[in-house]
């Protein structure tokens, strides 16, 4: 099974949902670093509004399912691959035995 084509398209969707989210973005970030690496944080407040809001998320979810099909593609592409590693000498067709 290929999926060169389901995974482009699950980096398309999610880079454009992505960019539409934090491109209308009105948030906040802040880190604080402290000497007992249990005292440090991170906080990123991401607030996008209007249709990118909506439209970014709908993108994003879309990305993210195309990237599970692409991924569980290429999982039976290569126990396709692994199946077929055994080929016989009389199985193979007389063009290959040319290439051979």
């Amino acid at each position: 099974m290929r999926s060169e084509r389901p995974l482009i398209a699950s980096v398309v969707f999610l880079a454009t949902g992505l960019s539409l989210i934090i491109g209308y973005c009105n948030g906040a970030t802040s880190f604080n670093a402290a000497y007992p690496l249990g005292a440090s944080a991170l906080h990123l407040d991401v607030t996008t509004i209007g249709p990118a809001a909506v439209g970014g998320m709908a993108l994003v979810a879309v990305g993210l399912l195309l990237l599970v099909w692409a991924l569980l593609g290429a999982l039976v592409g290569q126990i396709g691959l692994l199946a077929n590693n055994s080929r016989e000498p009389d199985r193979i067709t007389p063009a290959e035995r040319i290439l051979e």
